[in-house]
């Protein structure tokens, strides 16, 4: 068995929770918390949600969403009202004050993320945002042990083999595949919105 230094479980979990030490101060000052904020994020994406979807989005189970939605309710943050085809379910919406909340957390969380970026290198950030969805979705999608994905340059490929392409189209020298490796001109870029 790998060492528990090797562990990519234990990897992620001290990197989440450092980024979110990160975060987590802002989100204090504005009377949000971790999860709630996760909510309105999720919500400012999307016109509407009923309760399974918020749940795939923001990872939060059902159960404790149908806890947290009533004090978004009562800040009036969030919506909750009928769904147009079930009248049984609820749809969900980002509210006016929601939206006016998460626009002035905005420029604290970006300086946060810029400080972040300063810390590791854009490069190394950028390739992040590549590699890490490519991890979920590779692993979600239920790669069966002992598969070995393509490893030609470009591919979403190397999580079996251990070797990791940052990013498109630049090959990727072996490495273990807890190692993050970013390309020199930076080619990777963030895609997705910030949490």
């Amino acid at each position: 068995m790998r060492a528990f230094s090797r562990s990519l479980p234990m990897l992620l979990l001290r990197s989440h929770q450092a980024v979110m030490a990160q975060f987590r101060p802002v989100l204090r000052a504005h009377g949000i918390t971790e999860q709630q904020w996760r909510v309105l994020r999720a919500l400012s994406s999307v016109d509407e949600a009923r309760i399974t979807r918020l749940a795939e989005l923001t990872l939060i189970s059902k159960p404790s969403l149908s806890r947290l939605l009533p004090a978004l309710e009562a800040r009036r943050l969030v919506r909750r009202s009928a769904a147009a085809d079930d009248a049984r379910g609820a749809s969900i919406r980002i509210a006016p004050a929601g939206t006016a909340l998460i626009e002035r957390v905005a420029p604290h969380s970006e300086a946060r993320y810029r400080a972040i970026g300063e810390s590791i290198g854009d490069d190394a950030l950028a390739g992040l945002y590549e590699l890490l969805p490519r991890l979920a979705e590779r692993l979600e999608a239920g790669i069966a042990p002992g598969t070995a994905p393509s490893t030609a340059p470009g591919t979403a490929s190397g999580i079996a083999s251990g070797t990791l392409a940052v990013a498109r189209g630049t090959p990727a020298a072996p490495r273990r595949a807890t190692r993050v490796s970013a390309t020199a001109n930076g080619a990777a870029t963030p895609r997705r919105r910030r949490a």
